[in-house]
């Protein structure tokens, strides 16, 4: 490598951060105090640089250089602050568009194997007939055995109306498939189901936040108005979060004009605000339970401490993960992305729900795979709904009434962890076909047909246990019974998810799940808290 040249590309990419954050107002009136000492650290890490460069007995990648040592640099601050290199930072803007162009299916290399571990219903892989599991064989005529997942995603996507072969090797089969995809508009929907649970009671569940969220919870909800929902049970957990204006919307569909929603407060420019609904909210008079699990987090934070806070409705599950900071992006040269936070939010009464961290942030991170323990209130952290209800920050959104639920609703025994963390119930699924689809015409050994409402009954039990004893596992009977019912739940969950689409496996879920079903006892619960929020009499204390 020319140490000359080299050294100058890692001080523009350098620079450029720099110059990001100045624009973006990191700095504010601070840049020229400050400005000497950071031209002396500047220079001590462009030295540096040049020494490996000139020097270093291996080959030095520059640019992975200064992506790791920016990376280094940001995790000394906080857990969500991040570097995001090219691929990273393009994921991020997909996901928060909720859009791109190509298959419409997600990847990741396993045992050497370009594998299908995700697709979004009605994308040009899903209509083509490719499902999870399958591994991509060939792409274009070409071994695709050994290449990087990001190979794989510059050969498969494509501009809009552009073709692509596939040859997708499927357990059971013992030919390749042989696929001619055409690359479309691929739409990342974050209502992962909306259905009438019964007569009166509508089910939404919002499975993640992107640009769209609004537009498709308000287009779902109406769809349920029409079905004639009288009360709507709101599902929010697993749900990570998203963008912020996003959060104040959705908060706003079930609030009156003027409710503060949220409000953040940070070090630069325009960091400090304050967001109130707009508008009355189109279903702020319909009783609410909200669903939360320990997995969600950030902008499912926010509206679920905006119904809490103002009595807007119940809140049933777990308590949330605890993330009350936010991240501003910028970008930097080379497509890459700096994700740096500059403001903590507050909840309606004041709460900061951010949960402490430790310095390697191991503790933090490994939250969720932890079971939930009491919560240790801090009297200083201790705030009151609009009617007086007692709130707590410090670490999440506490439900107003907690039950375990950390897999799907369920709260299994280690034995059922182990098979759903194993993968075991999507592989089950991988061997069953629906009635009538002929999306693929080749016929694969071993395959059984169901249509949508089939039963779990004792002979798919039966193979279940025998695929995992032919897999090395021992089954103990005991263990087998005492989560039978989690077995059948995620069995069904998984061929439905496969085979009959998000909505379908959603809906049949819901009614064996134990967290959703609890919640839908709390309606008149949440009716009274309705009234409490329009100005009747105050509610008695839930905790």
């Amino acid at each position: 490598m020319n140490g000359t040249r080299g050294l100058s590309a890692l001080t523009m990419t350098v620079a450029v951060v720099v110059l990001a954050a100045v624009a973006g107002g990191l700095f504010g009136g601070q840049v020229l105090a400050g400005q000497d000492s950071l031209d002396e650290q500047f220079n001590t890490f462009t030295t540096a640089l040049a020494a490996i460069e000139t020097t270093y007995v291996g080959e030095a990648d520059s640019e992975q250089l200064v992506y790791r040592a920016i990376g280094g640099m940001l995790q000394t601050l906080d857990p969500h602050s991040s570097f995001m290199d090219p691929r990273s930072y393009a994921q991020l803007r997909e996901r928060q568009e909720g859009r791109y162009y190509g298959l419409g299916i997600s990847i990741n290399v396993i045992d050497g194997g370009i594998t299908v571990m995700n697709l979004f219903e009605g994308s040009p892989a899903y209509r083509k007939g490719i499902r999870r599991g399958d591994v991509i064989a060939r792409i274009s005529g070409e071994d695709a055995t050994g290449i990087t997942s990001q190979e794989a995603v510059n050969q498969l996507r494509g501009p809009r109306g552009s073709t692509v072969m596939v040859s997708i090797r499927r357990r059971g089969y013992d030919e390749l498939i042989d696929l001619e995809v055409e690359r479309d508009e691929i739409n990342i929907p974050t209502v992962e189901g909306a259905f009438m649970v019964d007569q009166s009671v509508g089910y939404l569940r919002l499975g993640d936040f992107s640009e769209t969220s609004s537009a498709e919870l308000r287009e779902a909800l109406a769809r349920l108005d029409e079905l004639g929902m009288e009360r709507l049970l709101l599902d929010l957990r697993d749900n990570p979060g998203g963008p912020l204006d996003q959060a104040i919307r959705v908060s706003n569909e079930f609030l009156p004009r003027g409710d503060l929603i949220v409000y953040t407060r940070g070090r630069i420019q325009n960091s400090d605000q304050d967001y109130h609904a707009r508008d009355d909210g189109d279903h702020m008079d319909i009783p609410l339970v909200v669903l939360v699990n320990r997995n969600s987090a950030s902008a499912s934070e926010i509206v679920s401490g905006a119904i809490q806070d103002h009595d807007r409705g119940l809140v049933v599950g777990e308590t949330t993960f605890g993330k009350a900071l936010v991240q501003s992006i910028y970008r930097v040269s080379q497509e890459a992305g700096l994700a740096l936070t500059t403001a903590r939010y507050y909840t309606p009464s004041g709460r900061m729900i951010q949960r402490p961290w430790d310095d390697a942030f191991d503790e933090y991170l490994t939250y969720s795979l932890r079971d939930q323990e009491p919560a240790s209130r801090d009297v200083s952290e201790r705030r009151f709904t609009d009617s007086g209800r007692e709130v707590y920050g410090g670490g999440g959104v506490e439900p107003d009434y907690f039950m375990a639920g950390p897999i799907d609703g369920f709260d299994p025994s280690d034995f059922g962890r182990f098979l759903a963390a194993r993968q075991e119930f999507a592989f089950f699924a991988e061997r069953f076909l629906a009635v009538g689809d002929n999306r693929i015409q080749a016929v694969g050994r071993d395959r059984r047909y169901v249509s949508p409402g089939f039963e779990v009954d004792d002979e798919m039990l039966a193979e279940f246990r025998t695929q995992l004893e032919s897999r090395g596992l021992t089954v103990e009977d005991e263990a087998f019974a005492e989560n039978l019912d989690f077995i059948k739940a995620k069995l069904h969950f998984e061929i439905d998810l496969a085979l009959f689409g998000v909505e379908e496996e959603r809906r049949n879920l819901t009614f064996s799940d134990p967290q959703a079903q609890f919640a839908l006892t709390q309606f008149d619960e949440a009716e009274r808290l309705l009234e409490v929020s329009q100005g009747g009499a105050v509610v008695a204390a839930l905790r």
